[in-house]
């Protein structure tokens, strides 16, 4: 017999960047144990063919184009998720930007900098605030719960030479996450963060690609493989479930244990 508390059924998980890599992964860990989903994206394309892998799962699916550093887009594509699918249990603010091969730090540009910071940490942060704000009024009306998770990097503990604007924005991810941990508990509201290490996604695929920098890298993960969207299922399962109902403020690092080595 499966263990019912990691049994999703009734909930809905809203996911952003939920179109492909880590966000389809954990979108179709939950779809597939009883959630439904809707996911946002910037991409129609990557939407619809996301959307067709979740709706074989046999989960009602919305999938929506929503840019996370918007303000009112935001407000509009949360207003229409709780239209269609009736409540958000779980908010996954896993959209995302990377710093990319922007040269040293001596050159990094405000346009640079404010990039990074719009999608990863303002994005975070407006996701975050309007899914907080319909969880607490479920709360006072008697309906206690839900999940805040981010995705944030080891970047965020670690230093990442050239990529000091990434890591910025994903160590302020943490940083909120602990916060809203403190402050939400009293609505039953539990915030969380998840920091991958080398994941072969789209936003990573021209540094997996490169045979010197895959050289370079592997030998310190002492899995010796990339991580994969998939890795992050098992996560998202939990962090939505009432498993982990008193587990809240933590980051869980996976990956690879390349952090450790």
């Amino acid at each position: 017999m499966a263990y019912k508390p990691f049994d999703l059924t009734g909930k809905v998980a809203l996911v952003t960047g939920g179109n492909s890599g880590i966000g389809l992964g954990m979108a179709l860990a939950m779809a597939e144990a009883g959630a439904d989903i809707a996911i946002w994206g910037t991409n129609a394309a990557k939407n619809d063919a996301a959307t067709a892998a979740l709706e074989r799962t046999g989960r009602r699916v919305l999938a929506q184009l929503c840019d996370v550093g918007e303000e009112a887009a935001v407000e509009a594509a949360f207003a229409e998720t709780l239209r269609v699918m009736g409540r958000v249990d779980g908010c996954f603010a896993n959209a995302g930007v990377s710093g990319g091969r922007s040269g040293p730090f001596l050159e990094r540009t405000v346009e640079q900098w404010d990039r990074i910071m719009r999608v990863n940490l303002r994005g975070a942060f407006l996701t975050f605030r309007t899914a907080a704000r319909h969880m607490k009024e479920r709360a006072e009306g008697g309906d206690k719960g839900g999940a805040l998770v981010a995705t944030a990097s080891v970047a965020a503990i670690e230093g990442a030479a050239r990529s000091e604007h990434y890591g910025a924005s994903k160590g302020g991810v943490t940083a909120m996450v602990r916060a809203l941990a403190v402050e939400l508990a009293r609505h039953g509201i539990r915030a969380n963060s998840i920091l991958p290490g080398w994941i072969e996604t789209e936003m990573t695929a021209r540094s997996v690609a490169d045979a010197k920098f895959a050289a370079n890298v592997l030998p310190r993960v002492p899995m010796r493989r990339w991580g994969t969207g998939a890795d992050f299922g098992g996560i998202a399962v939990y962090l939505l479930s009432d498993a982990s109902s008193f587990h809240t403020g933590d980051a869980f690092v996976i990956d690879g244990g390349y952090t450790k080595f």
